[in-house]
């Protein structure tokens, strides 16, 4: 832990970010994705100043959680810049999976108890009522909506 502090007190000592009046407004941009070479040049700072800050300071980790950010402003520009359908498509998609906190939410059904359920109802079935279903979707009498899964 103290090799931690001293390697942080050495960087803030050396970084030309940390010793920036508008240190704070620069991290802000950083993380909600402004253009690295808008805010280097905005505030006069070498791209690899900007980089190691970064990496230092864990930017990187919290710009990731913020990637929500990144694709609205993708969505928005779509109205002065011309991005494929796919993309934008993509875009939408994705930004639609990501919650607040920047995880990506998937989908996910239970299909191991339904297939069950399902394997269940239908080894009940007789071989005339599995035909009917077969052949005109009908199901048995006995089939109520209680029983399905």
């Amino acid at each position: 832990m103290a090799a931690k502090k001293i390697s942080e007190e050495r960087h803030a000592s050396q970084c030309s970010v940390c010793r920036h009046p508008q240190r704070d407004v620069i991290e802000e941009k950083f993380v909600d994705w402004v253009s690295q070479s808008q805010i280097i040049r905005e505030h006069k700072l070498s791209r690899v100043a900007l980089w190691r800050h970064a990496k230092a300071t864990g930017l990187f980790i919290r710009r990731d959680s913020n990637i929500r950010t990144a694709l609205s402003r993708f969505i928005e520009r779509c109205s002065r810049v011309k991005p494929t359908a796919a993309a934008l498509v993509a875009a939408v998609v994705a930004y639609s999976k990501i919650d607040s906190s920047g995880h990506t939410l998937e989908r996910v059904e239970n299909v191991g108890n339904t297939r069950n359920k399902l394997q269940e109802l239908f080894s009940r079935m007789t071989r005339a009522e599995m035909l009917a279903y077969a052949e005109r979707g009908q199901l048995p009498a006995w089939w109520t909506p209680e029983t399905l899964p």
